[in-house]
């Protein structure tokens, strides 16, 4: 594998960004890992941090370049702040970058990066599984999959919980506007899926997963239920764990498994 560690300049948030980039390689004698390379252009996951962290956390807390060596797959992780991947109400177009510039940028860098809608994945953790779902339900032309791991799927309830708790209201109304109007808006996950639905544009595979002693295990179940009575294809898996990289460090191989890679 090679990692690669990009900074260059984003025209959406008018600013410098980076962002970490594994791309596959066919090795032959590297000790203990299996390197892979396909024919054509490589699959893409673009794997999205959470809150409290940044572009560097997946590389930091798991293996996740020992994982996907045998796979052929190219990984982007970026960094998005703490902008819950939204273009937020002070002013950054953290929404805009991530789905529409920051593909475009790989896929410039990147030639070999395949740019089929089925070969090009989105996952993330709490904040950053938000993300993937709101990428894929917003862009399903461009993400065919999409996978969180205890991902605030309900961000209302997130923001009942947090508010006046560890983190000032102040915060959120400068990423969503009016909180009361959070709800129904395009930063509804479930709102978003349903005028999907109603479009007739294609749908994205979902995937979710949370531990039974996550604080958002409750409000995720709930979630859950609703994107299957709306008719999206999402595979549902839970187990004994916490908001924790721990238990991500687990599920990450096991959506790697899910995606569609051999």
């Amino acid at each position: 594998m090679a990692l690669l560690h990009v900074n260059c300049f984003s025209d959406v948030l008018g600013k410098c960004v980076n962002l970490d980039v594994i791309l596959p390689q066919r090795t032959k004698e590297q000790i203990g890992l299996s390197g892979a390379k396909n024919g054509g252009k490589y699959p893409t996951l673009y794997l999205l941090h959470g809150m409290s962290d940044d572009h560097t956390c997946w590389n930091r807390r798991t293996s996740i370049e020992r994982y996907v060596s045998s796979l052929g797959i190219a990984v982007v992780m970026p960094n998005a702040d703490l902008s819950w991947y939204t273009d937020t109400a002070y002013g950054q177009k953290y929404w805009k970058y991530m789905a529409e510039e920051l593909p475009a940028l790989c896929r410039e860098f990147f030639p070999n990066m395949s740019d089929k809608r089925e070969e090009t994945f989105v996952a993330g953790n709490s904040m950053g599984g938000y993300g993937a779902f709101k990428l894929a339900l917003t862009k399903p032309e461009t993400f065919g999959y999409a996978a969180g791991l205890s991902a605030a799927l309900d961000v209302q309830d997130v923001l009942e919980r947090n508010i006046n708790a560890s983190i000032d209201e102040s915060f959120w109304t400068g990423i969503f506007g009016s909180l009361s109007q959070v709800k129904g808006s395009e930063n509804d996950l479930l709102k978003l899926a349903e005028e999907l639905k109603k479009s007739g544009r294609p749908l994205p595979k979902l995937y979710e997963c949370c531990g039974t002693e996550d604080f958002l295990y409750a409000s995720q179940k709930k979630a859950v239920e609703q994107f299957k009575k709306m008719g999206f294809d999402i595979t549902y898996r839970e187990s004994a764990g916490i908001h924790c990289w721990d238990f991500w460090d687990v599920e990450i191989q096991k959506i790697l498994r899910w995606l569609p890679l051999s």
